[in-house]
């Protein structure tokens, strides 16, 4: 992910990366040498942010790490875009949302990296659901597939320690908030079957939950699979949305037909870019993951004991 955002900057062209900090100072050089040779390196928080002349931060590293960080961050007064998951439980979750607060009265952007927040494809179908014209939500399906197993084995992904709730926490939460961003429902109820296949984290999981408004959602990550993949259909009164490989789709009247993506296409960088520097709306705030993470916690809790579970509120 440092790889993928700085080349995110650099193709966005309205900052310059100026600092480099990662425990490996290999990694950091690494980066430096691809990206921005003029970058200074940190191999300790404690120097990073000693650093002057820094505006903001990026942070992607393992989701253990991110409360620490993330204070230290604001705490020098930087913007901030960190990664998701955000933290590591929920005190760290509520502590940082209340940080945001304060933050934001201070001027400081604080955003969270939900990429499907800020797609042309996301934006429209969520558009379209919260417009009304296709009437209540009343049901949705989810089902997310990906050859994540096969690259986790000796890295931080499949420690539990780490990456508690494996596929799901990792690579499925955006997944989840986009559910939450297109409707604005809320987890109600969960009932979930969670499989490791070999692995020290889950990697197979299955959900059935229940959602604010009585809406019922079937949920599925398959993270052993050959291919890369990701279906989601909002089903409403008067009208199926659906992706699709991609596409978006609209079935009605017994017919199904392409729908037009015509909202802005962006990415969690420009997004942050623009709320510093055009005072953009934040799209994508610390307090997404609280619905997030609340309905994973509910999720590995009925995969293990094997019934329905109600989801923190």
């Amino acid at each position: 992910m440092g790889q993928h955002h700085a080349q995110k900057l650099i193709e966005d062209g309205r900052a310059e990366i100026v600092a480099l900090y990662d425990a490996q100072y290999s990694a950091a050089e690494s980066l430096r040498s691809k990206y921005c040779p003029t970058a200074r390196i940190a191999v300790s928080l404690e120097s990073l942010v000693a650093f002057d002349r820094i505006d903001a931060a990026i942070i992607c590293t393992p989701t253990a790490e991110h409360h620490r960080q993330t204070i230290a961050c604001l705490d020098r007064g930087w913007h901030l875009l960190c990664e998701k998951p955000l933290a590591a439980n929920r005190a760290e979750i509520m502590d940082l949302i209340a940080r945001a607060d304060v933050a934001k009265k201070a001027g400081q952007v604080f955003s969270l990296g939900y990429q499907r927040r800020h797609t042309a494809l996301y934006r429209t179908i969520r558009r379209e659901v919260r417009s009304g014209r296709w009437g209540a939500v009343r049901a949705i399906v989810s089902h997310n597939v990906e050859n994540w197993q096969q690259t986790i084995a000796g890295t931080w992904r499949d420690d539990p320690q780490q990456n508690p709730g494996g596929y799901l926490t990792d690579a499925g939460s955006h997944k989840l908030d986009s559910i939450f961003y297109i409707t604005g429902l809320k987890p109600r109820e969960v009932f979930a079957r969670c499989q490791n296949w070999g692995s020290q984290v889950e990697i197979v999981t299955s959900v059935s939950a229940l959602l604010s408004d009585n809406v019922t959602t079937t949920i599925d990550f398959v993270g052993h699979a050959q291919y890369l993949g990701e279906d989601l259909t909002i089903h409403c009164e008067r009208a199926d949305l659906m992706i699709r490989h991609g596409e978006l789709w609209i079935a009605r009247d017994g017919g199904m037909e392409l729908l037009p993506v015509d909202e802005p296409e962006s990415t969690p960088v420009s997004g942050f870019l623009d709320s510093i520097l055009l005072g953009a709306e934040e799209i994508s705030p610390p307090s997404a993951a609280l619905p997030v993470y609340d309905l994973t916690q509910a999720v590995l809790i009925s995969g293990r004991v094997g019934t329905s579970v109600p989801v923190e509120s």
